[in-house]
């Protein structure tokens, strides 16, 4: 009997009349959890730097001809910073399980890894124990996923992802 999309907690499943290829498929999107996305905190450093450097050219004019110099030392401290975040703030994990597959995405810093395990051979356990890493593994290849999930809930994922495997 398959699963409805109400028995997954982290799920999801195409709607009835979405594209058949797309029938019987299970999608985790696992994603971090950031508050602003890279637009946003580009639009925020660069209101801080508006601010920052007019206080500084107040100050400045007014005889602190140090102020200036904080003030850049300051923002590019703050600058590098956010470059750091941003380059994250995208991060995402993609498990897709189509027909005879299970294809993993791991997106990180820009960057894309994708494995891809036939359904009957795959392996899906927790690294090592509760709350680790959930290991998949299978033809001789291992993928880590769960980073963007607390770890309390890596369990109930690792045992989702193993339930639509077996009933598929």
């Amino acid at each position: 009997m398959p699963l409805s999309s109400a028995e997954f907690r982290f799920s999801t499943m195409p709607a009835p009349g979405e594209r058949a290829s797309a029938q019987g498929a299970v999608l985790w999107l696992l994603r971090r959890h950031g508050v602003l996305t890279s637009v946003q905190l580009a639009w925020c450093y660069l209101g801080l730097c508006g601010l920052s450097l007019g206080a500084a050219g107040f100050f400045g004019s007014r005889g602190f001809s140090s102020a200036m110099t904080g003030v850049l030392l300051a923002l590019l401290a703050v600058g590098t910073a956010f470059v750091l975040y941003a380059r994250h703030a995208g991060d995402a994990e993609k498990i897709l399980l189509q027909g005879g597959q299970l294809v993993i995405e791991l997106e990180s810093a820009g960057r894309t890894e994708r494995a891809e395990f036939r359904r009957e051979s795959v392996r899906v356990e927790p690294r090592h124990g509760d709350g680790s890493l959930i290991e998949v593994s299978g033809q001789g290849r291992t993928v880590q996923v769960g980073r963007h999930l607390r770890a309390e809930l890596r369990p109930l994922l690792a045992r989702e992802i193993r339930w639509a495997l077996r009933d598929r």
